[in-house]
């Protein structure tokens, strides 16, 4: 089943481009990542599934129901995390928990006590006095405690601290294995490559690759390293390329080949090639789109 379908899914804001011509699909189970700077329409594309926007043009569906008509039975399958989260002034953290769960018409009080635990998150605490990290906290727990079918979730690691996140991502690939899907906003691509089966990558509106998180790493470039001292001038495919005393660092996508013959020219003490990582792999995407 497809708890994420778009075609040609467009949003303008004015004159201003939002995204343009989204084409995703994301199944049922499947933990997907959607990378992209900051600007490059992640957050339009969530908000428009959503429904809390009006897409300009294209179609959307959330299991099958229109984003445009359907937003309520949408909103209730659904547990959305946005980016910054904000709650009413004078709260107390239960309180926020019990109104979320209201709205959604169910008693979530053990499901939100087991996930405050997790999370050490205090829900005696007016949402006033919380950190930015234990607001975000809070919104995770918002958007988990009724158990949905399918997590929307907008840059959700920003502001916790490196234990809360690894807890926050135990936790959504037990709901994961349970056969919720996961759709996680992200430009920290290491968050991407660690936790995510699958991956689509966005620039300036457009989806500019899209697959398993093993085939987009997957690219002809290499990540070479060099100890010792070795000339690689008129070699093509070189790029990024870090030089200190007695080490060389460089990408390279030329003949592997001519590489060789340029190594064995040189005096060298250890050398290692190996494929690039996803935030390389990325940078990698990116340029080949602007040629």
């Amino acid at each position: 089943m497809e708890a994420i379908r778009t075609s040609n899914l467009t949003k303008y804001y004015g004159k201003s481009r939002g995204i343009e011509g989204i084409d995703l699909e994301v199944s049922q189970g499947d933990f997907f990542g959607f990378i992209g700077p900051n600007g490059a329409g992640k957050s339009t594309t969530i908000r428009s599934l959503l429904g809390l926007i009006s897409p300009t043009s294209g179609e959307g569906y959330i299991y099958g129901l229109d984003i445009r008509g359907d937003r309520e039975e949408i909103l209730a399958r659904t547990g959305y995390l946005p980016s910054e989260a904000v709650f009413y002034r004078g709260m107390k953290v239960k309180d926020i928990l019990k109104l979320s769960a209201s709205l959604r018409k169910k008693d979530c009080r053990e499901a939100a006590s087991v996930l405050c635990r997790r999370l050490q998150l205090d829900e005696e605490r007016k949402v006033d006095e919380l950190s930015f990290g234990n607001r975000k906290k809070a919104a995770i727990v918002c958007a988990l405690q009724h158990e949905p079918e399918l997590l929307i979730l907008d840059e959700p690691t920003s502001g916790l601290d490196p234990l809360m996140q690894k807890e926050f991502f135990e936790i959504l690939k037990e709901r994961n294995k349970a056969g919720a899907a996961v759709f996680l906003s992200s430009h920290v691509l290491s968050e991407i490559q660690r936790n995510c089966t699958r991956a689509a990558i966005i620039r300036e509106g457009k989806i500019i690759a899209c697959g398993s998180v093993d085939e987009l790493s997957k690219t002809s470039t290499r990540r070479v390293t060099v100890h010792g001292s070795v000339n690689l001038e008129g070699l093509e495919g070189i790029r990024d390329r870090t030089d200190t005393p007695g080490l060389s660092s460089f990408l390279y996508s030329g003949d592997m080949n001519l590489l060789l013959k340029a190594l064995a020219r040189g005096r060298i003490s250890d050398i290692s090639i190996s494929e690039p990582d996803l935030e390389e792999v990325f940078m990698h995407y990116y340029e080949e789109d602007r040629k």
